[in-house]
């Protein structure tokens, strides 16, 4: 009889007391939506920072050439850099003939250094 009361006792308490429901921004799937949606933006921030800064450093490489460096083309021509314009610099491509050929400053692709010349 008292296991009967016990049950009917909490029967009625359990009626009378409010359900919780949680905010909507606190149900699992969208904490779900919420956590890939910051990781998204996590990755573009991410992408877009290196990616300007990489195009500093390709814009500074650019304005820093000068008369004798070493430079590689987008084209994969190595030559010496006879003279550096504005928008474009005459490279030395071979030096029994003192053949020259004119680019665009925007298709150089790097500065090769002289360790690097040294090693192929």
């Amino acid at each position: 009889m008292i296991s009967l009361h016990l049950f009917l006792a909490d029967a009625s308490t359990a009626a009378t007391q409010p359900t919780v429901t949680p905010p909507w921004w606190a149900n699992q799937s969208n904490m779900l939506f919420f956590l890939i949606l910051g990781f998204l933006v996590l990755m573009i921030f991410s992408s877009s920072r290196t990616k300007k800064k990489e195009e500093a450093q390709r814009n500074d490489m650019l304005k820093n050439m000068k008369r004798g460096d070493k430079v590689l083309t987008i084209g994969g021509i190595m030559g010496t850099l006879v003279d550096v314009r504005d928008t474009e610099v005459v490279l030395k491509v071979d030096e029994s003939s003192n053949t020259k050929i004119k680019f665009s400053r925007e298709a150089i692709k790097r500065v090769v250094t002289d360790d690097e010349s040294a090693s192929k």
